[in-house]
């Protein structure tokens, strides 16, 4: 995205005698504005999308991480479940 390519009209190009404006730097200046604020609102569009694919994206990672932490609790449990069996196995194969 470049930024400022569309050179603007300056102060001393808008007037011409006075402070009066002619008409055809009225509709210069205006069509200078309305692409000036086409370009905004295409940059404002755009900017709203990668925001809501961004959004998105978060979205999914955080069900994602849930579904991580799900896991990880599961496996700890059952490696403690696991460790306490291996436990009772040798804690009995010493009693005989």
């Amino acid at each position: 995205m470049c930024y400022g390519n569309q050179r603007s009209l300056s102060p001393d190009q808008l007037t011409s005698s006075g402070n009066r404006r002619s008409p055809v730097i009225n509709a210069l200046v205006v069509e200078d504005l309305r692409g000036r604020l086409a370009e905004t609102e295409a940059r404002l569009e755009r900017a709203r999308a990668r925001e809501a694919e961004l959004s998105r994206r978060l979205e999914e990672m955080k069900r994602f991480m849930s579904v991580m932490e799900i896991l990880e609790t599961y496996l700890k449990r059952r490696f403690r479940e696991q460790q306490e069996q291996v436990q009772q196995l040798f804690a009995s194969i010493q009693r005989i």
